[in-house]
């Protein structure tokens, strides 16, 4: 069976940065083992599967190891595939996902995709996740990734997980973030239990950065910048209880995988 795939990155208008995701485009699932070796095979952060069909099309996430709810910078890949490739005239792809419909609509090159707001609930910082850490926190908020809030943009640039120590939280991930010097608010993210130490470009993570920040700097249109070392750029506001995460991206190969299904 011959599969074709598209190696993407996203959130960044220039090759080798951003967040590089592959996108396998299928005519009917296979079987799991098969969509999660292939994801392993790729070794990226993520691996998306779309069946490009209907008016809404599924669509699911794979990193090397376990299956997600939510990607953001592979939902942003993949309608990236499907507005180049598949769809050309198209302003506007549904995607039915584990976390309900996801819409991505175009304007020139820029994709946004509309997701779950997810706000955090305030975390105590006890002496215990300081130890994580290894810095004490300004303040921190629990929802599926754990948010920890700091003073500057430097901090989070210096700032030097343990992933071993991250690992043992009970959280999806760890987002650190801090007012920008450029940017309204920057970030990074760990997500070394699911086989990702550090994402390079995460859009997910705004579903619980977006709510903090629009409430904290008073306005709901947010620049954001994502502090690995390829880096990310995004822009994002807050619409009740749906966040509108936008960026760009760049096809950096296309292809055909060669599968056997036993």
């Amino acid at each position: 069976m011959k599969l074709p795939i598209y190696q993407i990155d996203a959130f960044t208008s220039r090759m080798f940065r951003g967040n590089p995701a592959a996108v396998v485009l299928l005519e009917d699932w296979l079987p799991d083992e098969t969509l999660m070796a292939i994801a392993a095979e790729n070794n990226l952060a993520e691996t998306a599967y779309v069946v490009p069909r209907g008016d809404v099309m599924p669509l699911r996430w794979f990193t090397p190891t376990v299956e997600v709810d939510l990607c953001g910078h592979a939902t942003l890949a993949a309608a990236h595939v499907l507005f180049r490739h598949t769809f050309p005239t198209a302003e506007r792809v549904t995607f039915s996902t584990r976390s309900g419909n996801l819409v991505v609509t175009r304007e020139d090159e820029l994709l946004s995709m509309e997701f779950p707001c997810r706000p955090g609930k305030p975390v105590e910082i006890t002496e215990g996740l300081i130890s994580v850490l290894g810095v004490p926190p300004r303040e921190a908020y629990g929802s599926r990734d754990l948010l920890a809030i700091f003073e500057s943009e430097s901090e989070i640039r210096d700032f030097q997980p343990d992933f071993q120590r991250i690992a043992t939280l009970d959280f999806f991930a760890v987002i650190v973030s801090a007012p920008g010097d450029t940017a309204d608010y920057v970030y990074r993210f760990f997500a070394p239990r699911q086989g990702i130490p550090e994402d390079p470009a995460t859009g997910s993570a705004n579903c619980t950065l977006v709510p903090y920040w629009a409430a904290r700097l008073g306005k709901p249109g947010l620049v954001a910048k994502q502090l690995s070392a390829r880096g990310g750029d995004l822009r994002c506001s807050l619409r009740g209880d749906r966040v509108l995460i936008a960026g760009r991206a760049v096809e950096y190969l296309r292809g055909e995988i060669t599968v056997e299904v036993v």
